[in-house]
């Protein structure tokens, strides 16, 4: 009897030899002030607009050379939480610059009663709240 591929058995789909052809292609985030975080997430990575503008619920940003994953801002409102599900780590190799001008971009610096002192990320919110680390790749 002919299978289909990967079947319905989740060990097929982890088998050697099966390799994953996915990639992600964009982080969507929740927004409530589409403009406001548009702004703040275009300085903050660097990216421009890849959509042709005509939404006015929806923005898709990505990197200018076109490599590497883009984010997405969604205009649906939804309920902050904390702490997050799922975060954005962001790499830097001059992270107390990066921590600055993103601060004076509209980020806020986050406590987390459980970060180490020696800790090689700073944990900062977006203008609405949402969550990502600014981590140092040179330690």
């Amino acid at each position: 009897m002919a299978r289909e591929p990967y079947g319905r058995d989740p060990e097929d789909a982890l088998s050697v030899g099966s390799p994953a052809v996915l990639r992600i292609g964009s982080i969507v985030l929740r927004v409530d002030d589409l403009q406001r975080q548009s702004e703040f997430w275009e300085a903050a990575l660097g990216y421009v607009r890849r959509d042709n503008g005509e939404s006015d619920d929806f923005v898709l940003l990505g990197p200018p050379d076109g490599v590497g994953p883009n984010v997405s801002l969604d205009q649906v409102r939804s309920t902050l939480q904390v702490p997050p599900r799922l975060h954005l780590d962001l790499y830097t190799e001059d992270q107390a610059e990066e921590v600055e001008r993103l601060l004076v971009l509209g980020a806020t610096e986050v406590y987390w009663d459980k970060q180490p002192p020696d800790a090689d990320y700073v944990i900062l919110a977006d203008p609405e709240g949402n969550r990502f680390c600014v981590v140092d790749i040179t330690r």
